[in-house]
């Protein structure tokens, strides 16, 4: 069996020296702070920055109004049909939060593959 331990640092306590340094350097202004020990973060830096694998939305649970195609479509997919729906309006969410953004391109599920070989074999024939 796991044991789960969680600690909060609101109990510890600060002393009365330790207070009165943070009260000082919450007045200084934030170009008086200094900085040297660590390097500046550039555009450069934030370019290449990817989210926070661990990271979990909180999930909220909702009742939503779709078409029936639409979910006749996402239920073909398979198992997981809400997670998808999830990730396609992130995606479009994401794209509108930030029209710069590209947009990932999805591997096709071998089943799509193997859809757009029939498709393809009956246009030529």
């Amino acid at each position: 069996m796991t044991k789960i331990v969680r600690k909060s640092l609101s109990g510890s306590r600060l002393s009365a020296e330790r207070k009165r340094r943070l009260e000082k350097l919450s007045r200084l202004p934030d170009g008086e702070i200094d900085t040297s020990d660590f390097p500046e973060l550039t555009e450069k830096f934030w370019q290449n920055a990817v989210r926070n694998p661990f990271y979990r939305p909180v999930k909220q649970q909702l009742t939503l109004r779709l078409d029936a195609d639409i979910i006749a479509w996402l239920r073909r997919k398979g198992r997981g049909y809400q997670t998808q729906a999830n990730a396609l309006l992130r995606n479009a969410m994401l794209g509108d939060l930030n029209p710069n953004r590209q947009k990932r391109r999805e591997r096709p599920h071998s089943e799509n593959k193997r859809r757009d070989r029939i498709a393809q074999s009956r246009r030529i024939s």
